[in-house]
């Protein structure tokens, strides 16, 4: 009886230390999972906001990005809808039906978002 009773014991020792590493193992790979979308997030934005001037008059369009980012579509669009600062544009083709998804950096601050260039009107 005391070796049944010793077996028990330790059976219930490790099926709670099981059950606290299954929950400590379940929370790692959670904040994983949430710091790399908040990565992803962060890559995208700061690639709009460096890009912003440079020739993308109305912005960069998902497939753009792929190819700068190597990042997936999906990933893209989960980045940009999550994002505060990331406004997402459709632009039209000829006949006003909606033609592509742009993104375009934007802050809400008009003196960043629109910077007075010497010799240049800001419109």
């Amino acid at each position: 009886m005391n070796i049944a009773l010793n077996t028990e014991t330790n059976l219930a020792i490790l099926a709670n230390l099981a059950a606290i590493l299954t929950a400590v193992i379940a929370v790692w790979a959670y904040g994983q999972y949430r710091w790399e979308r908040w990565r992803k997030r962060v890559r995208l934005e700061n690639y709009l906001r460096d890009e912003r001037g440079i020739g993308h008059g109305e912005g960069h369009t998902i497939l753009d990005l792929v190819a700068h980012l190597g990042m997936s579509e999906a990933e893209i669009a989960d980045a940009a809808f999550r994002s505060k600062v990331i406004r997402r544009r459709v632009t039209v083709d000829s006949s006003g039906r909606p033609d592509r998804l742009v993104l375009v950096h934007e802050t809400g601050d008009l003196d960043e978002d629109f910077p007075v260039r010497p010799g240049r009107a800001r419109f």
